[in-house]
């Protein structure tokens, strides 16, 4: 896989702005900043289809004290299991504690998911964010992937 330039024509204000933006996101230059913009729009069209492989976030913030509420968040989670890679919990005062599930599956299952995470009595704020790796892989990276075992496995 090698790299192809190409040109775009772009108004001149449009050009400044853009610049203006990724200098200050840190990109190095222009086409870093096109590639990651394409990534994203591929990301969000492969997000398109319910059978989409999906990859993400369920952002949970709550108070732990509300009734029942940390039990429901565990039952919920083990009757999702197959989506869930792993959870992270923190505790951001007495109250109110901080809760993310790493998810991957099928994008209307992980959906499901969150909406059900999210929607519990007693969820302050919720968030899903997602991404769909298999929407910006290259035909030859594709072709390349290969199941691969990581130390311990057998």
């Amino acid at each position: 896989m090698g790299l192809l330039r190409t040109g775009v024509a772009i108004e001149s204000d449009l050009l400044k702005r853009f610049d203006s933006h990724i200098k200050n996101q840190g990109y190095a230059n222009r086409s870093e900043a096109l590639r990651d913009l394409i990534r994203d729009r591929l990301n969000e069209a492969g997000q398109k289809s319910g059978s989409a492989f999906v990859v993400g976030t369920i952002t949970l913030i709550y108070d732990h004290h509300s009734r029942l509420l940390p039990d429901r968040l565990t039952e919920l989670q083990h009757e999702y299991h197959e989506l869930i890679i792993s959870t992270v919990h923190a505790h951001l005062d007495h109250n109110l504690c901080l809760e993310t599930v790493v998810v991957k599956g099928m994008l209307r299952r992980v959906q499901e998911l969150a909406g059900r995470l999210i929607g519990i009595k007693g969820v302050q704020h919720g968030k899903l964010v997602m991404s769909s790796p298999q929407a910006y892989l290259t035909r030859s990276a594709k072709r390349r992937r290969r199941p691969h075992m990581h130390p311990g496995q057998s």
